[in-house]
């Protein structure tokens, strides 16, 4: 994919709809606050498809089933194949329940779904069973993996870092390091849904957490993706520079464009890539809710348009709340000044809960950049 033919101005990289809010678990960090029965008036079947066929008429090559459990869903395998019928790429994230059986994950694969996802968010049973508020979770989560990679289906593992288990990162790495997964996603806690109630990391315990995803990434062919800690980008940029013995102190007085190591499309066999630009809230990504509501992110609870009212197209090209988050001249504070705000831009998410701005600076970044460097018009 050339990167140079990818207007996130008209299209996003990848859509994740919450295919439906029923969840049996009760996860304490949960964006949705998910309950365990389906709301009434989430998206029909025949909603769910035209919003495929939407996702496909706008060039967008990705789609990820998520929730809540789409497991809840009894249409969830026609609608994958119906993706996998226009060619889309798609990923589901099913929560670990009794509704997860090898026959379901055997069903998946047979839909031509091309990844799996799986949380894992501590290294033992004890803390990430607590942390799902589901005895036994840990131990069904790495049979699921195995069953996964046993029939040929492409693994990914989502991870939560935050201050519960950010002391035992190097433990959780040890843990994913040998399964053989194609893509790890690291999320940063954003305060939002039950995560409200947990405290927050330091800037500098996500710099510390960096050095550990990025000490990994030079290690494993699997692709690993930050989310909601996007400075991660500027952070792995100028180690790849000084490994190449390429001095970054220029880059305080200039904007940074993203370099051609970051904006490779390919990853490991089977992965779904990396994106071919910096994606950020609203700029390459779009979330679609149960109930059809567009929003930035799931973790960004501002509303954009509905589906039932106006075109996914429509709703992300034209809405003056997604177009802001496309112009990075707009942030403000350290991230409007920041040289690596094109690339980065900081976790609009994060601006939002903390600030009650989406264009504000992110907290969980410790960079401080010269002043002067904003760009002007």
């Amino acid at each position: 994919m050339n990167p140079g033919n990818f207007d996130f101005n008209q299209r996003p990289f990848l859509v994740i709809w919450e295919t439906t809010h029923a969840c049996d678990l009760e996860c304490i960090h949960c964006r949705a606050s998910a309950e365990p029965d389906p709301d009434p008036d989430e998206l029909t079947h025949e909603e769910g498809l035209r919003l495929i066929r939407e996702v496909k008429d706008m060039g967008t090559p990705i789609l990820i089933f998520s929730g809540g459990d789409p497991l809840k869903r009894k249409d969830l395998c026609e609608l994958i194949r119906y993706a996998k019928s226009l060619g889309l790429r798609t990923g589901a994230i099913p929560a670990v329940t009794p509704l997860l059986t090898r026959g379901k994950i055997r069903e998946l694969k047979e839909t031509g779904l091309d990844q799996i996802a799986f949380s894992l968010d501590a290294a033992n049973a004890q803390d990430h069973d607590a942390f799902r508020k589901v005895e036994g979770v840990f131990k069904r989560t790495l049979e699921s993996i195995a069953i996964a990679k046993e029939l040929g289906l492409a693994v990914q593992i989502n991870s939560l870092v935050n201050v519960h288990n950010s002391g035992q990162l190097d433990a959780l790495i040890a843990l994913i390091e040998p399964l053989g997964i194609v893509f790890w996603e690291v999320f940063f806690l954003v305060p939002t849904g039950r995560g409200k109630e947990l405290p927050l990391l330091t800037a500098q315990k996500f710099d510390e957490a960096f050095e550990k995803i990025y000490q990994l990434s030079q290690r494993v062919r699997a692709i690993i993706k930050v989310t909601e800690a996007p400075h991660y980008r500027k952070f792995y940029i100028e180690k790849e520079l000084e490994k190449q013995g390429i001095s970054t102190d220029s880059l305080v007085q200039e904007e940074v464009d993203m370099p051609a190591f970051l904006t490779q499309a390919c990853g490991p066999k089977g992965s779904i890539g990396n994106a071919p630009l910096g994606v950020n809230s609203g700029k390459g990504f779009v979330f679609v809710s149960h109930l059809g509501e567009v929003f930035p992110s799931g973790f960004l609870p501002l509303l954009a348009g509905n589906l039932r009212e106006r075109s996914l197209a429509d709703i992300y090209r034209n809405s003056p709340l997604m177009k802001e988050l496309r112009d990075p001249s707009l942030l403000k504070g350290r991230c409007g000044l920041c040289p690596y705000r094109g690339i980065c831009g900081g976790s609009r998410s994060r601006a939002y809960a903390l600030r009650g701005d989406y264009l504000e600076e992110d907290d969980g970044c410790s960079y401080q950049p010269a002043r002067g460097t904003a760009k002007t018009s």
